[in-house]
């Protein structure tokens, strides 16, 4: 092993051991509890991003709902208790307890229409 290769092994683990001296050199001077905060900052730091990854996930899998349009069976994906527009007929939807319905206001009467056949009575 040469100089020039350890050198540039050396190069490499500097860093590290300057941060090892410093947190030794506060330890030893009584300053503990600083180099213990910013552990557990940089700890914080690292694990916050982790647990809202996956709280969003879990509030994501409890709110998204995917249903029939009423009006054009068309499959449609939305927030539960929230309004969208059905992207096939533009018709207005509402999205409560995880089904889909049409959205109207106040004092509207939704009917549906029901074919009936013809028959004639012959004597």
């Amino acid at each position: 092993m040469n100089f020039n290769n350890l050198q540039q092994n050396f190069h490499r683990i500097r860093p590290w051991l300057t941060i090892l001296a410093i947190a030794w050199l506060l330890a030893s001077l009584g300053l503990g509890w600083l180099v213990n905060s910013i552990l557990i900052i940089i700890g914080l730091l690292l694990i916050t991003p982790v647990i809202a990854f996956f709280g969003f996930r879990w509030w994501l899998e409890r709110n998204i709902v995917t249903d029939k349009c009423p009006v054009c069976s068309f499959e449609v994906t939305g927030l539960n208790n929230s309004q969208l527009q059905c992207p096939n007929c533009g018709e207005n939807l509402l999205v409560k307890d995880k089904k889909l319905s049409r959205f109207a206001p106040d004092g509207t009467i939704d009917v549906t229409a029901v074919d009936v056949s013809v028959k004639s009575i012959e004597d």
